[in-house]
């Protein structure tokens, strides 16, 4: 209960139907000289006197304007009927009076948002043209046209952010007359990206379009030697979208005062989107058992997500850390925050906030599960956002850390962030959010422990290099592969990375002293393997010293979970050599389709763990490998003019010597294609399926599709796709890959043509958005 907390509770929802306190007319309550501040700074209760015989001043129209201003604030993509504006930059609004304004006529325009609206918490804003001291917001008129009137608005550049309720307010004779409550005349604001006086202004335009304004995105998967592209919808412009993103800070019950603050909203949002401790939007599941939801491998975007989970309050089942990035891009871009998906590959999760991950074996070589409670996750993402910190200073604003998959709480949520990114390079964990987990999903040395049968540890061996092995991102308005592993660390073992963990250390962060270097190293390696092949493990052996060396070794062959949890371990095989000195040893170790196919269920990743000894030291090596799937085939055809129907054929052949059962396909493109399935029961092998769909795209331009398959006995299955390619032309029509680009319907030939196609005429005169 919060009744001992607040006098009165803070207002936090924008969106429910909430009854405005101030009445249509309002009479003065004053009758002195004293300062009424809800006229504005300068106003006085006692009204003017009018002259008499002039007609009293009413508003009959309000026009916000939306075509004049949301191509000027960059907004006019979103699939929304009210005008949507970014906070910092100026905007028009028309009103119609019964007649000219006098200089004797006092105008304002007022502007609520949330519940229980008031100046001092800025969810009362009065924006007066007829005084000469502005406010927050500032005013002025734009062009008077005898009883029609041009105001220019141009709201705070740390305004709140949300949905505005509009009322025009004039000063009468007796007191205060407002507008009737329209809900046509709500407008939206927005992060401002463009505006440099906003905490989220990002300097660069390319910057700014790929990460506020791109809908569609990259998701990197899989590993470092074998990168997966995953596709994925953000659709911030989709119809409902924006809406759904406020909901969210409803459902949360984020104050409404605090909306203006990127800091604290971005640090919410990363609660909100997973459902661990407040019923947010999504529900985790890292299991192989799928059923009473969405498996996460199906999705192709967060649209569905977030208007199933607008429409119904109830979180949408399942998400793994992927869906969670992708669906949290969306709501920061909806709200005009920048931001982007990254991944870490071998990404740490150490449960004793520590910089070791400690993996145990057993005396005979095996993984010792019971005892293991940290991991190495194949690949984890999470979300950055650009944004200055005024609360850490100039040097750590930029690129901020955000999580919103569920690992660890933060100050009792699971959450995590926003953190420097320029921070965390520099080992300055001491900062504000959570710098200490993520300094260690970059930065943990893996330690090698063997534990007797009385349960004492042996460490084997450190890998300093193991983890944080590279992170990628999407190129700005490339879909290559954009590698940032040295915005989060130094190269390894270069002074400026012992000195970035030494200052780490110096936060309390534990690492283990480096051992001794040994004559004996082990080296796993492996070419790039497809499901279905045969895994042919190279087992190198390094004599460093000046004597020979023989080495007795076991390698565990496990499946195991993306997280790094192992699944089933299937083979265990003993391995002997004599190495000469200064000379190397190989071994190959062939683990057949048949030995490994059986033991995967839903997983794709392999991993390989060689524990052996000579006989003075320890020596281990660990790897995992992403087994590669086959590939969906995707086609699009028909006139690529935005009004005219056009279709895709999604299409794949059954490789393998079994049979696929329970397949699911699914497909969606933003503002072109809504999420759509389609279920095929059995798949046999060599059997093929082909499904085409039709589909009416709404806007010009580039336009992507997206397709995924998932089945009850296979991995999942997507577009085949290369992120290493560096040629392609977002420009290029490709019509395999589900990418194509839209062009406007010709202009009409003459007046005549223009008053009977009225849709294609609009679609042509205001491109890329029509209304």
């Amino acid at each position: 209960m919060d009744t001992g907390r607040y006098n009165v509770k803070p207002p936090a929802t924008n969106l429910l139907h909430v009854e405005d306190e101030f009445p249509e007319y309002e009479p003065f309550e004053f009758t002195d000289d004293s300062v009424d501040e809800d006229l504005g700074d300068d106003a006085v209760a006692v009204p003017r006197q009018y002259g008499s015989g002039r007609e009293a001043l009413s508003v009959l129209d309000i026009d916000m304007c939306q075509q004049k201003n949301m191509p000027v604030h960059r907004t006019n993509y979103y699939d929304i009927q009210n005008l949507v504006v970014r906070r910092g930059d100026q905007f028009v609004i028309r009103v119609t009076f019964n007649r000219p304004l006098t200089n004797e006529d006092r105008f304002m325009l007022e502007f609520l948002i949330g519940s229980k609206p008031a100046p001092n918490k800025a969810t009362q804003v009065v924006v007066d043209f007829t005084s000469r001291k502005q406010g927050r917001w500032q005013g002025n008129i734009v062009e008077n046209q005898g009883s029609s009137v041009m105001f220019g608005i141009t709201s705070a550049p740390n305004a709140i952010v949300g949905r505005y309720r509009l009322y025009a307010r004039i000063v009468t004779r007796r007191g205060l007359k407002r507008s009737k409550r329209n809900p046509a005349t709500d407008l939206y604001v927005l992060f401002n990206a463009w505006c440099k006086e906003d905490i989220v202004y990002y300097p660069d335009e390319d910057g700014r379009q790929e990460y506020v304004m791109n809908e569609y995105g990259i998701i990197y998967q899989g590993s470092k030697d074998t990168m997966i592209a995953r596709r994925w919808v953000y659709g911030q412009f989709d119809r409902g979208i924006l809406d759904a993103c406020i909901y969210l800070l409803d459902a949360c019950r984020m104050p409404i005062s605090s909306r203006g603050d990127a800091i604290k909203l971005v640090r919410k949002g990363s609660a909100v989107i997973n459902s661990q401790d407040d019923d947010g939007v999504l529900v985790g599941n890292w299991s192989d058992d799928f059923s009473g939801g969405t498996a996460p491998t199906l999705w192709t975007g967060s649209v569905k997500i977030l208007l199933q989970y607008a429409n119904t309050g109830v979180p949408v089942s399942y998400a793994q850390c992927w869906v969670y990035a992708g669906v949290f891009n969306t709501f920061l871009r909806a709200l005009g925050i920048p931001t982007r998906v990254i991944t870490n590959f071998s990404s740490a999760h150490d449960n004793t906030g520590n910089l070791k991950i400690e993996l145990i074996f057993k005396p005979d070589g095996s993984p010792d599960e019971r005892h293991t409670n940290d991991s190495i996750w194949n690949y984890h993402c999470w979300n950055e956002v650009f944004m200055q910190r005024p609360d850490l200073g100039a040097a750590l604003g930029g690129w901020q850390v955000v999580d919103s998959t569920p690992q660890e709480t933060s100050d009792g949520l699971y959450r995590c962030g926003p953190a420097s990114v320029i921070a965390i390079k520099d080992g300055l964990v001491g900062y504000p959010f959570d710098g200490p987990f993520i300094y260690a999903e970059v930065n943990s040395d893996v330690v090698f422990l063997e534990r007797d049968r009385y349960g004492n540890m042996t460490t084997m061996g450190v890998d300093t290099t193991l983890v944080g092995q590279a992170i990628y991102t999407k190129h700005v308005l490339s879909n290559n592969a954009r590698d940032i592993t040295h915005q989060y660390k130094y190269p390894e073992g270069s002074r400026e990375d012992t000195m970035s963990l030494a200052k780490a250390e110096s936060h309390g962060l534990e690492r283990d002293e480096p051992t001794p270097k040994t004559k004996i190293t082990a080296t796993l390696l492996v070419d790039q393997v497809q499901l279905g092949e045969d895994v042919n493990i190279v087992v190198e052996f390094k004599n460093h010293g000046d004597t020979p060396e023989t080495i007795k070794a076991m390698l565990s062959c496990t499946v195991v979970f993306y997280t790094g949890v192992l699944s089933n371990r299937f083979k265990q095989e003993s391995l002997s050599a004599t190495v000469e000195p200064h000379q190397t040893a190989r071994q190959v170790v062939t683990t057949t389709a048949q030995e490994y196919v059986k033991h995967l269920g839903f997983q794709r990743y392999l991993s390989f763990n060689l524990s052996g000894r000579t006989e003075t030291e320890n020596v281990s090596a660990l790897k995992v490998i992403y087994l590669a799937t086959p590939s969906l085939q995707l086609e699009v055809s028909g006139p690529h003019e935005v009004g005219e129907e056009m279709f895709v054929t999604v299409s794949f052949t059954n490789p393998f010597d079994y049979p696929l059962l329970d397949i699911y396909v699914a497909l969606e493109g933003p503002r072109a294609l809504p999420y759509r399935t389609r279920f095929y029961k059995t798949l046999e092998p060599q059997g093929s399926f082909s499904w085409k769909v039709s589909f009416m795209p709404q806007v010009v331009g580039k336009r992507t599709l997206v397709a995924v398959m998932y089945c009850s006995n296979l991995c999942e299955v997507s577009l085949s796709w290369d992120p290493q390619r560096s040629n392609e032309s977002l420009n290029n029509n490709n019509r395999m890959s589900g990418n194509f680009l839209l062009t406007s319907p010709p202009p009409p030939r003459n007046l005549k043509d223009a008053s009977s196609s009225s849709s294609s005429c609009a679609e042509w005169m205001n491109p890329p958005y029509c209304r």
